[in-house]
Parts: C-alpha cells; structure tokens; sequence
C-alpha cells in the first residue's frame, strides 16, 4: 500500500526541522564569531595604539636629539669661519 498523504508530508517538514534547527547553529555559531571578532578587533586596536605612543616618543626623542647635533654642528662651523676669517684679517 502506497504512503500516505500525511506519511509524505511527515518527512519533508521532518527535514525543515532539521534544516530550520541547523540554521539556528550557525546563527550562534556566527554570533559567537562575530563576538570573537570584536574583541580581537579592540585588543589590536589597543596594541597598535601603545605601539603608536611608543614609536611616537622615540621619533620625539631622536628629534631632539638630532637638533641638539645640528646645533653644536652649526656652532663648530661658525667657530672655524671666524678662526679662518681672523687668521686671514692678520695674515
């Protein structure tokens, strides 16, 4: 004897559950991601900011450092130019 009109339409709404039930998974499971997504995305935030404040305050330093240097370099200059203009004016 041939299925039945319900025995038939028993096993399509059996795999809509099944398929209805594994949507609702992945739905968590995305949810889960996107959570673990956002946290990774404010914990590199925050390193790359420390990096940023890091690298920020060696280019300060190295900045003053090399106007420290350019400045005794200019001086040493003047100091020659004036030795050289003096021996000349005497010469």
């Amino acid at each position: 004897m041939p299925p039945s009109v319900e025995e038939r339409v028993a096993y399509p709404e059996g795999k809509v559950e099944e398929h209805s039930r594994g949507f609702g998974e992945i739905r968590e499971m995305l949810v889960h991601l996107d959570q673990k997504v956002d946290r990774f995305r404010a914990e590199l935030g925050s390193r790359i900011d420390a990096l940023d404040q890091r690298l920020t305050a060696r280019v300060d330093a190295m900045d003053r450092k090399l106007s420290r240097q350019f400045t005794w370099l200019v001086a040493m200059q003047i100091a020659f130019m004036l030795t050289v203009v003096g021996a000349l004016i005497r010469g």
